[in-house]
């Protein structure tokens, strides 16, 4: 045997027969050495061994590359070395040749089936080999050896297996711990032993050797806690073992420190806190205090004071503490080391100080592992550590699906396509002495994860070509007792650990009871000493933000601080998610931010940290509460600003902001995009540009089709930059995601992927749909982010600093990152990748547009496309994305959609809208309850889906009177008289008094456009907030506003005819709201204009009452226009009785708009007016008493005189300060009728006015009433005689005026109809309010009618019954010479105050003109309409409507034939039924057939009910079913009613419980199937297949080409349910219980608000949305009353399964709250729920209790209630309070956390709470 060769004295190896080395015997001999001519020391050698000796000889490597003719050898040669390659049981079989110890670590990791490979070799000794070969026992093979020769032996490849050869395994119990149970063949050939601790005796003996100078009671008590842990009973609480092992370190420590806190060593070595729960942390806290462990003195470690350099790889270091300073020396780096004083970028704190002397104490003994949330500061205080040690770091990023391969070794290819192995940096960094930082490691497997369990406790590794790593006392050791040099070690793979060589982990807190999450269990606390790396104080935190960000001012990182502890410091887990967004390293951002930009919202910041935009509803009230708590305001959103976007002199200008143009290398790279400007996404590129300039990497995160990808395009087109793209997807891998893989000529070629091209140009990097990708692959990204730097699958690595080493690519300065993703949760359910990695970027929501930037940019789409529909489209899509936002739907339409519809329209003009959307929506076409919701939302806005071209629905008109001359006014101006009518006018100035500040409230209205199946006169409505017992009285318009006033209790409304929006305001305070017999006001509006516009004066009528009120600021004053205003009013007075009442004041508001009113008293004989703007008032007295007044001119009024209704001209001057404006001049009206002439009087009753125009009628309009051509001054009015009648000549000349009129057949009555619903008769008198308009554009007159004055058959045929209607309109049209009549539909709603109606109008509607034509009603129920009555507008408006419809819609349709049949019918019946299910046309006999007679189908007669057989329809007439006997329609209905019956009886139901049942279920459907929706979404994401590995069929796995290479078959991937792994705890379902109110309260108020059928709606939604998903959420519900705190109606194991059981737990609900006693439990029931939840096992737990506010009523405070519903943070509890007395809810819930109560004032908001509750709780982490 020779250890070198004797030629060139290279090593050989101890195996090798040969006195030469490979190369020197020459290729030749070692290609004989393959075949059958080799020489007896070849045979000696493993087939393996020869061709690697010949694949490795330079000659033959030159050969192969060079020679192609040679490349068949090639091939076959790397056949070769594929079936040669290396096995699972390589290290076995050498191990059982050459006669060594097998030791099997880990057992239970190994899959069942892998191990029993062995099982022959483990019983008999044997095994067949892939290369042929066979082991055989020692025994047979001497037996054999005696027959045969060994030359023959080897020949037949027999091996001879040594008798020394043994296994020994070792693994943990299963099921105990996790992993795969022994496969029963495998374990029946081992003998088991139980490898137990330690005795006792026996460790305390070797711990007082490691720890002398600790005392002997400290050591005896930690061991009795370490052992007391590894109990039974310690395993029965689901409790990790205690590391025992890790108690000698521990001691270690102790002897240089004895004065160390016991509890806080422990908390190294065991940390309870943040890896147990409730129960477990109790546990471990008991046997503390029983040993005595929590007493000890407490030393808190200072800081390290000195480091000193003693050798290359030590480093002394002074820590100073309570008792002293400590010197010790521990490993350290290449580098000297620096102390941290000397620090640059760290700031340092006492707790930061602190932990590095910790981590130093440990550091001297262990590896350590830091646990943190994200954004703490792990990273950066590691790096600060190695920096003070001297380290050289080596990050290595860990991900899930990462393999003991990428921890130790990857495969690779040379050039010439042979394969190697390539240590990974964690094995280099071992033999150079760095320290790694394992970042993630709660990420990956803990199978991978177990392979460096040698490393980390024995410095020992064994890789995968068999290299050795020792530590380094063994590789000494090694190295003296084999006198081997370094270099001859190093040639037989043997290389030392370096003593410096430490590792530190860096891991998320594991999630404590959870089973998925828990990542730290005993194999994981015996690898690490752990140290808890929490959140700074706030003095501390703020000096390192005022450290690192010094120009930010105090006053915002306060408020920061503030917030963002108040969030990490409660026990809600709602604000502890949110705190996570708000880590100290996003804090620095907002502040560097705030700091360079000192005009940012810091509130602004904050939601766009958090993301706000896409919080559950529950987070983001949360967020908001506690944004109000620290007094962090928004400010306003500068949406109307005017953003421009400049390039000028190569600067960018966005905004505020400006940057250079860059100058790209590579212009092709540059995006050049369409993109329309609009204020919003300009808007967004401001903030990204800030950022941007800052340095930061952008993440943008919003719904589709939101314009993320335009806008990052346009962004970059503007700055000049080039950009690489990159596409992730569910299928990312991490290989992917840095290279591009192939294989060329039989060789692996990496390309450079997107991401590294950007990184080496200098390019920006846009990640598109980073959601879709696994988070344990994007979270690669993070070391780039944050450090620079990244290691590529083929060796090379980025980093941040220029270095001059090979496989190193340099980050080049201008390379950024743009991430873009989609929001987390429904309906993308995508992975979290803003959770994930959201605070290593500045994130940007972007949301749709605004309606006015989603406006402006359509128009730049379609700019043909009329701004009509474009309104709708984007009202109408506004709406459908707040209902995604509240979860009424489930996809959120986003602008993209809208974009597409636009664009359709500009390209095909002729398709109507109603045709378009279809585009969009036909995806929910199947989809009955999306589909009901959708057209709603498109009817609502006057979108006609569905609606035909032929669906006009105008009132029919008839014929007007012929128009006459009925007579003459002449305005007598006779000398006699002249003295008599003169008016005297006195003038004073205002009293005013105030102003009192009311409350003026906005209220979101739904506004219905009313044309979306039909065209009618109707254009649009809505219903203005009012209780049943308010009564509206009066109704006016200014311009576009429309002003409604109410009076029980006194309420003005004020909306814009298109507004979404109105503000009303009450006046309780002024007119306090009464009740029975007493004084009820009664009030008109006058608007004000000019610079009084936005301004009312309202005037009560009985008490004279004026006011001045300003709608802007709520400001109110009081007017004293009339000298005995402050007279007391006789309140008691009942006007509205049937008694004659006092007479009452009027105001006059025709000219309100020019801010001048006038006031007088029925039957009086003065009037008062008011000029606003000048404060004056004026008080004329006249010689008459007044009905009446119509101001028909300013300086013109018409006086009606009481009693004779004699008519009187009052002239005032036009200017008051003029001579004579102390007198007014009154003037006679002598009325005379045309067949008298001139000069006699009538002596007939003078008609009336209702109504005179103030204004006259143009020429066009006068000329067509009369039919002639005329131009005169002339007046409109009506009275109840007449359609219309025009005066020619007045009120402006004073010959005698023509009067022409429209007469009636029949004048009008006065008084109201009997009401059917509420009763009561006619009031027979004159009506306080005439519902009567001029029109004069449109030349019309419009009034208000009750049907009884409505010519019934003349607009309706005789077949057809009238609908119900509050009015009718009277639509009296003079240029057509027509009268039609629009009826109003009847008000939901109607106060009981009938008598009050009766007096207020004729009718239940007011009325009032449109300054944009036509009229607007409101009745008495609050709805409001507007109506069209001009023919041209009708006109314009229907041809825009029919252009909205389109053509007929061209689907197939079905074809329906009409036939007369000939046959009569003879008796119902259901028919036979068909086995073959043919088609059957006509006839009586089949069941399911079409145009027959009696039996059941579909288009027939006489048949008992519809039955579809899915044939087509062939229809009968209508006249021929009409013809069907009555006897026998009856037969057939009856039969019909049997069969459901029937159906009714198969469940068990009555009738009337189905119809019961249906009510309930009807009114929460939606909210059901929107639950529904996301459950089913949800289920089938965590049901949606993996990626397994590791197959032998499926998809190549890029990362297995080398292994296919080399022959590996297992180099597949295929799609599969990921099983769980053995061992696991099995994931329990989450535990809900319904806490419901059935107290007699409930029953007793449910007649006012419902409030216990709402609750019973609530319950059935709860069991219905559950149904079918008892696996994912076991829940039941219990009832409290005065009965009992627990009362049960749904049982966790007995949940309802059909709408009987369902019904039976409404009924129970229903009949306890009748029937129980008085009293509340809700304090107990909800103490007793919390208690009874904390026993049960669930992965969550939470309670809903829905109970009323009247707890004050039973003593119970808020301050308890609040106090029990949060007394266990394991809980997540929330309280639905139903009504409220006072403000008694409201302080309720402020005493609650935010988020977890609601106010349901509205009962009807109790499912859709719930089902918040439901979408942002549970669901949200289902």
């Amino acid at each position: 045997m020779f250890n070198s060769c004797v030629n060139c004295r290279a090593p050989l190896e101890p195996e090798d027969g040969h006195r030469e080395c490979p190369s020197c015997l020459g290729v030749e001999h070692l290609r004989q050495g393959l075949t059958e001519l080799a020489c007896p020391d070849c045979m000696c050698l493993s087939m393996a061994a020869r061709t690697a000796r010949l694949a490795m000889h330079p000659v033959s490597l030159a050969q192969r590359v060079d020679k192609s003719a040679d490349l068949e050898e090639v091939k076959a040669l790397l056949a070769l070395l594929a079936s040669l390659r290396p096995q699972p049981a390589q290290s076995g079989i050498r191990a059982a040749i050459e006669g060594r110890i097998l030791v099997l670590e880990g057992l239970e990791k190994a899959e069942r089936n892998v191990l029993p490979v062995l099982n022959n070799l483990l019983e008999n000794r044997e095994m067949q080999l892939e290369d042929g070969r066979f082991l055989m026992s020692a025994q047979r093979y001497d037996k054999l050896l005696q027959e045969h020769t060994k030359e023959e032996l080897d020949s037949w490849k027999i091996v001879r297996v040594s008798e020394d050869f043994r296994v020994i395994a070792l693994g943990l119990p299963v099921p105990r711990y996790s992993g795969n149970p022994l496969d029963p063949p495998l374990r029946s050939r081992f003998q088991a032993r139980d490898i137990y601790y330690l005795p006792f005796k026996d460790q305390l003996e070797t711990l007082y050797t490691i720890g002398p100078n600790v005392a002997a009671q400290r050591v005896s008590q930690l061991l009795s806690f370490a052992t007391t842990l590894c109990s039974q009973e310690s395993a029965s609480l689901a409790m990790p073992d205690f590391p025992v092992d890790n108690l000698r370190p521990a001691v270690k420590i102790l002897n240089l420190f004895p004065k160390l806190s016991l509890p806080q060593l422990m908390q190294r070595l065991y940390p309870y806190h943040i890896m147990l729960g409730r129960e477990g942390r109790s546990a471990v806290e008991g046997l503390l205090h029983r040993f005595e462990l929590v007493d000890s003195p407490k030393s808190q470690v200072s800081e390290v004071v000195n480091l000193e350099s003693v050798s290359t790889d030590r480093t002394a270091v002074t820590i100073s503490t309570a008792g002293g300073d400590v010197r010790l020396q521990v490993p350290s780096g290449a580098h000297l080391p620096r102390p941290s004083p000397m620090s640059t970028g760290f700031i340092r704190t006492p707790t930061h100080s602190n932990l590095l002397a910790e981590m130093m104490q440990s550091h001297f003994v262990k590896d350590i592992c830091l646990i943190g949330a994200k954004g703490c500061g792990k990273s950066v205080i590691v790096r600060e550590f190695a920096e003070m040690l001297g380290y050289t770091i080596e990050t290595m990023m860990l991900y899930q699906d990462m393999t003991a391969r990428d921890l130790l070794q990857q495969r690779y290819t040379l050039p010439n396509g042979d394969t190697a192995w390539r240590a990974s940096p964690l094995v280099s960094a071992a033999q150079e002495g760095k320290l790694v930082i394992l970042d993630g490691i709660h990420r990956i497997n803990l199978g991978t994860l177990a392979v460096l369990s040698r490393l980390l406790h024995d410095r020992d590794l064994s890789l995968y070509d068999g290299t050795r790593l020792l530590r380094w006392d063994r590789y000494q050791t090694l190295k003296q007792e084999l006198q081997l040099s370094d270099e001859e070690l190093q040639q037989r793979f043997v290389f030392p650990v370096h003593p410096s060589f430490r590792v530190v982990a860096l891991a998320e807190p594991p999630v404590a009871g959870s089973s998925t999450n828990q990542w730290l269990g005993p194999e994981m606390l015996t690898m690490f000493l752990f140290h808890t790396v929490s959140h700074l104080a706030q003095a501390e935190e703020a000096a390192i933000i005022q450290g690192m960000v010094p120009h930010v001012t105090k006053a915002a990182v306060d408020q920061l601080l503030q917030l963002s502890h108040s969030l990490r410091e409660t026990n809600d887990a709602t604000a502890q998610s949110l705190a996570t967004s708000l880590s100290t390293r996003q804090l620095l951002r907002i502040c560097r931010r705030i700091s360079e930009y000192p005009d940012e919202s810091i509130a602004h910041a904050v939601n766009k940290a958090c993301l706000s935009r896409f919080l559950p509803s529950l987070a983001r009230t949360a967020l908001e509460k506690n944004l109000a708590d620290c007094s962090i305001k928004l400010a306003p959103s500068a949406i109307y600003q005017n953003y421009m976007c400049v390039v000028k002199d190569g600067i960018l200008t966005i905004g505020q902001v400006s940057i250079p143009l860059y100058n790209p290398d590579e212009k092709t790279k540059v995006p050049d995009v369409l993109f329309y400007d609009n204020t919003q996404h300009m808007m967004v590129m401001e903030d990204m540009l800030k950022d941007f300039l800052l340095g930061e990497h952008l993440l943008l995160v919003g719904n589709q089709g939101v314009g993320k990808n335009k806008i990052v395009d346009h962004f970059l087109q503007l700055m000049n930059r080039p950009r690489e793209y990159l596409q992730l997807h569910r299928d990312t891998t991490v290989q992917t995601l840095t290279l591009q893989t192939s294989v060329r000529d039989g060789v692996i070629v990496y390309e450079d992927s997107p991401l590294v091209k950007a990184v080496k140009m200098g390019r920006i990097l846009v990640i598109d749909e980073a959601d879709k990708a696994p988070t344990n692959v994007t979270c690669i990204l993070k070391t780039l982010v944050e450090d620079g730097a990244m290691i590529l699958a083929d060796g090379r690595r980025i980093v941040s600093e220029a270095a001059e080493k090979p496989n190193v690519i340099v980050m080049h300065p201008d390379f950024r990152m743009i991430v873009l993703a989609n929001r987390p949760g429904f309906p993308f359910l995508g992975n979290d990748f803003f959770g994930a990695l959201g605070d290593i970027f500045s994130c940007h929501a972007v949301d749709n547009p605004k309606a006015e930037a989603e406006l402006a940019m359509l128009k730049r789409y379609g700019p043909d496309v009329t701004e009509v529909i474009l309104n709708k489209l984007v009202a109408a899509f506004g709406e459908l994305r707040t209902m995604a936002d509240k979860g009424t739907i489930t996809y959120p339409y986003s602008t993209r959609e809208v974009v597409n519809i636009v664009k359709h329209l500009q390209k095909f003009p002729d398709e109507g809208l109603a045709s378009t959307v279809q585009n969009v929506f036909d995806f929910d076409t199947y989809n009955k309850d999306t589909r009901e919701v959708l057209i709603s939302v498109l009817h609502k806005h006057g979108i006609p889906i569905g609606a035909k071209p032929s669906s006009v629905h105008l009132a029919k008109e008839l014929p007007l009177p012929r128009c006459k001359m009925s007579g003459y006014w002449t305005i007598n101006q006779t000398g006699n008289a002249r003295h008599k009518l003169l008016c005297p006018t006195e003038s004073r100035k205002i009293d005013i008094k105030g102003p009192i500040f009311l409350h003026v409230q906005p209220y979101a209205i739904e506004r219905h456009e009313s044309r979306a199946l039909s065209f009618t006169e109707e254009h649009a409505h809505w219903q203005i907030p009012m209780n049943e017992v308010n009564i509206v009285c009066d109704v006016t318009t200014a311009k576009d506003v429309i002003f409604v006033a109410t009076c029980n209790p006194v309420s003005i409304y004020v909306m814009k005819e298109r507004a979404n929006m109105l503000h009303y305001v009450e006046l309780n305070e002024i007119f306090p709201r009464t009740a029975g017999g007493v004084w009820q006001p009664l009030v008109t509006i006058a608007p004000l204009g000019g610079p009084l516009e936005g301004q009312v004066i309202l005037h009560e009528e009985e008490s004279n009452t004026v006011l001045h009120l300003d709608l802007m600021t709520g400001a109110a004053r009081k007017l004293a226009v009339t000298p005995n205003t402050e007279e007391p009013v006789h309140r008691s007075s009942k006007w509205w009785s049937n008694k004659d009442s006092k007479p009452t004041f009027k105001m006059c508001t025709e000219f309100s708009q020019q801010n001048w009113i006038l006031f007088y008293k029925e039957n009086g004989n003065q009037l008062e007016v008011l000029d606003v703007l000048e404060g004056d008032v004026y008080t004329i007295l006249l010689p008459i008493n007044v009905n009446a007044v119509f101001l028909v001119a300013e300086d013109r009024w018409l006086l009606i005189e009481n009693k004779t209704n004699k008519k009187f001209l009052l002239t005032k001057p036009l200017h008051m300060d003029a001579e004579d404006s102390g007198v007014f001049q009154l003037h006679t009206i002598t009325e005379e009728p045309h067949s008298r002439g001139f000069g006699l009087s009538s002596g007939l009753e003078t008609a009336v006015p209702q109504k005179i125009s103030s204004n006259q009628l143009s020429a066009v309009n006068l000329s067509a009433v009369l039919d002639q051509k005329i131009v005169s001054p002339n007046r409109l009015f009506c009275d109840a005689c007449c359609y219309g009648r025009v005066v020619v000549g007045f009120p402006d000349l004073m010959s005698p005026n023509e009067v022409y009129t429209f007469e009636r057949h029949t004048p009008l009555a006065e008084g109201r109809d009997v009401d059917m619903f509420f009763g009561g008769g006619r009031h027979i008198g004159t009506p306080k309010r005439i519902n009567c308009v001029t029109l004069l554009t449109a030349n019309q007159i419009v009034r208000a009618l009750p049907s009884s004055q409505v010519p019934m058959a003349d607009i309706y045929p005789k077949d057809i019954t009238p609908p119900m209607t509050a009015a009718y309109l009277e639509v009296t049209d003079f240029n057509f010479k027509k009268v039609k009549y629009v009826p109003v539909p009847r008000s939901s709603t109607v106060s009981p105050y009938t008598a009050w109606l009766s007096k207020l109008s004729d009718t239940d509607v007011l009325l009032a003109p449109l300054s944009s034509g036509g009229v607007v009603t409101v009745d008495m129920g609050g709805y409001i309409r507007l109506w069209e009555t001009g023919l041209e507008n009708l006109q314009r408006s229907l041809l825009e409507w029919r252009r909205m419809i389109g053509e007929e819609d061209g689907r197939p349709i079905q074809i329906t034939k009409q036939r007369d049949s000939g046959l009569d019918v003879s008796a119902p019946k259901h028919g036979k039924v068909d086995p073959n299910n043919a088609p059957h046309v006509g006839g009586n006999q089949w069941a399911g057939g079409t145009g027959g007679r009696d039996t059941a189908g579909l288009g027939g007669k006489g048949g008992p009910y519809r039955l579809d057989a899915g044939h087509k329809v062939y229809q009968i007439s209508q006249m021929e079913k009409d013809a069907v006997p009555d006897d026998i329609r009856k037969a057939a209905r009856e039969m019909g009613e049997k069969a459901f019956k029937e159906r009714l009886k198969e469940i068990e139901m009555s009738e009337y419980d189905a119809a019961t049942y249906k009510r309930f279920s009807k009114a929460v459907h939606r909210q059901v199937q929107s639950l529904r929706i996301i459950l089913d979404s949800l289920q089938a994401k965590g049901k949606e297949r993996q990626w397994l590995k590791n197959q032998v069929l499926g998809d190549l796995d890029d990362s297995k080409i080398i292994d296919g290479l080399t022959g590996e078959k297992s180099i597949y991937k295929r799609r599969g349910e990921l099983e769980p792994e053995l061992g696991t705890p099995q994931q329990k379902p989450k535990r809900l219980r319904l806490l419901v109110d059935v107290s007699g309260s409930m029953y007793r108020f449910n007649g006012v608000d419902g409030r216990l059928e709402r609750s019973m709606e609530a319950v059935c939604m709860m069991m219905e949305a559950l149904e079918n998903y008892e696996h994912k959420f076991k829940y039941d519900i219990v009832g409290h009353s005065g009965d009992g705190f627990d009362i049960e109606l749904v049982r966790s194991d007995k949940v309802p399964k059909n709408n009987k059981e369902r019904l039976k737990v409404l009924k129970n609900m229903h009949a306890h709250a009748q029937f129980c006693m008085s009293g509340d439990y809700t304090l107990e029931s909800t103490e007793y729920a919390m208690q009874e939840l904390a026993r049960e096992e669930a992965d969550e737990h939470f309670l809903v209790v829905l109970s009323d506010a009247n707890l004050e009523r039973y003593g119970i405070s808020p301050a308890c209630f609040a106090s029990v519903l949060t007394s266990n943070p394991q809980i997540n509890a929330f309280a639905v309070f139903i009504g409220s007395l006072g403000d008694q809810a409201e302080r309720l819930q402020r005493q609650l956390p935010s988020g977890r109560s609601f106010i349901a004032m509205d009962t009807k908001e109790i499912p859709l709470i719930l089902q918040q509750i439901f979408t942002s709780t549970i669901l949200s982490n289902a």
